[in-house]
């Protein structure tokens, strides 16, 4: 593994644990947060913890290379439900870091999502 791939993963994993610990901070809002993006209560409550243990693993470097496979599956679904809001007119508060993200969604999030995803391609090298 180079260097350039262990800083990545890192790079995404912190990533992943700000995020899932800001959405379990941020109590009952991010359920809340979650249903205004449409995602089904059942995902909304397991995500937080997927984020965190994903980006845990890949922090650390440990059970390579699957994290960084499982970052890359999280980023492209969050992606995808980005894009299709934003496709059809509507941008719902971006829930990505529980509280500290109440502004809408919009194209910033979809090139921070693509920057991370490459981090992701690297940390999988």
């Amino acid at each position: 593994m180079s260097l350039l791939a262990a800083v990545a993963g890192v790079v995404v994993g912190v990533a992943f644990v700000v995020a899932g610990a800001s959405k379990l901070a941020a109590g009952k809002a991010w359920p809340a947060q979650a249903a205004g993006l449409r995602v089904p209560a059942a995902v909304a409550r397991v995500v937080p913890f997927g984020e965190l243990v994903v980006g845990a693993l890949l922090a650390v470097q440990v059970w390579r290379p699957w994290p960084a496979v499982a970052a890359l599956v999280l980023l492209g679904a969050f992606t995808v439900l980005i894009v299709a809001h934003l496709r059809a007119g509507s941008h719902p508060p971006c829930a990505c870091f529980g509280a500290w993200s109440a502004r809408p969604i919009g194209w910033g999030h979809v090139t921070r999502n693509a920057a991370l995803l490459a981090l992701a391609v690297v940390a999988l090298l």
